[in-house]
């Protein structure tokens, strides 16, 4: 006969392995359910992210809509997506290119200078031919300029150089209008920086971040 305390032992050995099996599948559970809770938490974030880029998108929509002149729907759409790429590439506030832009050409299609700058972002061909050559942008002598997206592709990028020289934004949009070496020789001579462009940019940002706040 098996005695009580022989039965106690031979009892024990599978409430113990019922216990050690409850206890992996609850681990198991709480590993996965922590797994989904992460997995979850970055598809909101993913999301939040992506609807923090459309009501971005949409208002530079509404600021090209609103400015723009003689461009079709498809195309402000495009210009649209081409800004905001832009802005991410190189960290500007959608609102900052688009005040350069309408302080260059009032959002004009096909604008060009007493002094030959051309297109949105008023790049004059020498500029516009470096550029393109530093973008890979297949360049054709008055035409590349006047494509849209390729010219604030452009201006994008001389304005981001021009910061990187400069290590000072106000005189990077001062150097955009006046260029590179009228800047230098100003600092040279030590006469005081021209502001009335830098001024209209500014008061054109202060006006669409007014305008258009959300």
């Amino acid at each position: 006969m098996i005695s009580f305390e022989k039965l106690g032992i031979f009892l024990s050995k599978p409430i113990a392995l019922l216990f050690v099996l409850i206890y992996l599948s609850q681990s198991v559970l709480i590993i996965y359910l922590v797994n989904e809770r992460f997995n979850l938490q970055k598809q909101i974030e993913f999301q939040q992210k992506r609807i923090s880029e459309l009501e971005e998108k949409l208002q530079i929509l509404q600021v090209i809509e609103d400015f723009q002149i003689g461009f079709d729907e498809e195309e402000r759409h495009q210009l649209a997506s081409v800004v905001a790429d832009e802005c991410a590439k190189y960290d500007y506030d959608p609102m900052f290119l688009l005040a350069l832009i309408i302080t260059e050409s009032s959002f004009k299609r096909g604008q060009v200078s007493s002094k030959g700058a051309e297109g949105l972002m008023q790049i004059r061909p020498f500029v516009g031919r470096s550029l393109a050559h530093k973008l890979g942008i297949d360049w054709e002598e008055g035409a590349t300029l006047f494509d849209p997206d390729l010219n604030v592709q452009m201006g994008s990028r001389h304005l981001f150089e021009m910061i990187l020289k400069f290590k000072d934004v106000r005189k990077a949009i001062i150097s955009y209008n006046l260029g590179e070496s009228a800047l230098r020789s100003h600092e040279r001579l030590n006469k005081p920086l021209p502001k009335s462009y830098l001024n209209k940019v500014l008061d054109n940002f202060n006006m669409l971040k007014e305008r258009y706040k959300s």
